[in-house]
């Protein structure tokens, strides 16, 4: 009940609600971050994931490993590092947090390597990990609400809003995919367990309405064609999960809880 549990990322999105219930489970955790991110209060040591310096001493003596640590491109290498850096030190258990559609999405173009090489990344680390011969778990997950609301700020800032055609998203509250990962960490090594979707299934342009809906704008917006095997893939619904819609919290009720950050007001006076 006492091993010690390293979590990379352990302050991101999804870092930020899973340290803490590992705390709250009477867990010694720590938190691998980059030399130059140190975060006060926070127990932590530092390396770097992408060149493997100082990996090794950050891993050692941990039994488990949380690897949450993702960027929009390297997941690949980063997980080649911890991989090789856990094998050494006799890790019990390596968990981590992948993305749905990581195994469905083809990236063999540079058009689809451009678009949509987080996948191809993502696909190769879960590949690096359950060839490890560690005890492993991945659990993949549709897109985090914070994360969609990103992107969906970008493209509404624009005066025409681009939406590539047929896209959708299935976003999900990070914290509910944080409290399963913490589930699966402490319990036994369970190989590529049941994806993980938000209740509803959403067009791109749903959510941008329902952004500038909730901010109090409006914006036309223009559907745009791409090309692509990755594309198709994507417009096909292969980044969804209905079948596994387990999330509870809507988009709805995650944009009502963050108007005040959204509108002008809540932005410092912003205005449209």
């Amino acid at each position: 009940m006492t091993s010690r549990i390293l979590v990379t990322g352990g302050t991101g999105t999804l870092g930020r609600h899973v340290v803490p219930l590992l705390r709250d489970a009477g867990r010694e955790v720590r938190v691998l971050n980059h030399p130059d991110r140190a975060t006060a209060g926070i127990e932590q040591v530092t390396g770097d994931l992408a060149t493997g310096e100082g990996i090794d001493a950050a891993v050692a003596g941990n039994e488990i490993v949380v690897h949450l640590a993702g960027t929009a491109k390297g997941d690949d290498v980063k997980a080649k590092h911890l991989v090789r850096a856990a094998s050494r030190a006799g890790v019990r258990h390596l968990v981590f947090i992948s993305v749905v559609g990581a195994d469905r999405i083809p990236v063999v173009s540079g058009i689809d390597r451009a678009m949509f090489g987080y996948f191809a990344a993502k696909r190769a680390a879960e590949q690096q990990i359950a060839g490890s011969g560690l005890g492993w778990t991945t659990l993949r997950s549709t897109q985090f609400q914070p994360l969609t609301l990103l992107t969906v700020r970008q493209l509404a800032r624009l005066p025409v809003v681009p939406v590539p055609a047929g896209w959708r998203f299935q976003p999900i509250d990070p914290a509910e995919v944080a409290d399963r990962l913490v589930e699966l960490a402490l319990g036994a090594p369970a190989g590529l367990v049941a994806d993980m979707g938000g209740p509803r299934v959403y067009t791109l342009a749903e959510l941008v309405r329902g952004y500038l809906g909730t901010v109090g704008r409006h914006r036309p917006i223009l559907p745009l064609p791409l090309p692509g095997k990755a594309n198709r893939a994507f417009r096909a619904g292969a980044n969804l999960a209905p079948e596994r819609a387990v999330g509870r919290r809507t988009w709805e009720e995650f944009l009502a809880g963050q108007v005040s950050a959204l509108t002008p007001a809540g932005q410092g006076g912003a205005g449209a």
